[in-house]
């Protein structure tokens, strides 16, 4: 049986005040999107976000919050066997 894995509830706060500020950039709130559709079930990320969280964990410019946020939607990416 597989482990469940959702969003934290710290996360989706985060995530929530992401998506309702005006100075947060396009790729902080497609993270933040993430995030929160993963809080109440057991969702798996998409190639598409896990690459885009990859990117922004590699980028020295990447804010602190959009870092954690993309460690969120990765801790959902599928783990290969």
């Amino acid at each position: 049986m597989s482990k469940s894995r959702t969003s934290s509830s710290r996360e989706a706060s985060k995530a929530s005040k992401v998506l309702l500020s005006a100075s947060s950039s396009a790729r902080e709130k497609k993270l933040a999107g993430s995030v929160l559709s993963q809080v109440r079930k057991n969702a798996e990320t998409s190639p598409e976000m896990a690459d885009l969280a990859a990117k922004v964990l590699e980028s020295p410019t990447a804010s602190a919050t959009a870092q954690s946020l993309a460690g969120s939607v990765l801790s959902q990416t599928p783990r290969k066997p």
